[in-house]
């Protein structure tokens, strides 16, 4: 969808960096997949620099979703691609920490070893193909739909 009108190609990058928030943050379901496949830790490589601040700092991952939150997706001064992309970052990362809370309640069933791995797959895979897309739709200028996410993304971005 590009009914909102053409944009630069700043704004299509600064659109892409709210999606870095996920993107750490689902890193640590990826265990079990690069444990796996080795070489998948190459891919991550020039996130590692921001992984040690992001879990160096004591309540980084809420200091950033308020920032974002109130400092971009509140301010209608700022192109609605770029809120509407940061929104659906913010709700992706909603989605990570729902899991969580979904996989510390499969943690607690003995002999879920299997399920917590195809669980912990599952939802990197998932996110990951999620920001990859978004991503890959706001460089070139396009809102990325994804199902009920987006949704969620045009209730709360007028």
């Amino acid at each position: 969808m590009s009914w909102r009108g053409s944009t630069t190609f700043p704004e299509r990058i600064f659109a892409c960096l709210p999606y870095l928030l996920p993107l750490i943050e689902v890193f640590a379901f990826g265990q079990f997949l690069m444990n796996d496949f080795p070489l998948l830790k190459l891919i991550f490589l020039p996130l590692f620099p921001l992984l040690k601040i992001y879990y160096g700092v004591r309540f980084a991952g809420m200091i950033i979703f308020f920032a974002l939150w109130l400092l971009v997706v509140r301010n209608e001064k700022i192109h609605h691609f770029i809120r509407f992309n940061t929104m659906q970052a913010i709700i992706l990362d909603i989605v990570i920490f729902l899991c969580s809370i979904l996989t510390d309640i499969v943690k607690l069933v003995p002999g879920s070893g299997f399920a917590m791995q195809t669980l912990f797959t599952t939802i990197f895979m998932g996110i990951l193909a999620a920001v990859v897309y978004s991503v890959a739709q706001s460089l070139m200028g396009k809102y990325a739909e994804i199902p009920a996410i987006s949704d969620a993304v045009h209730m709360q971005v007028p």
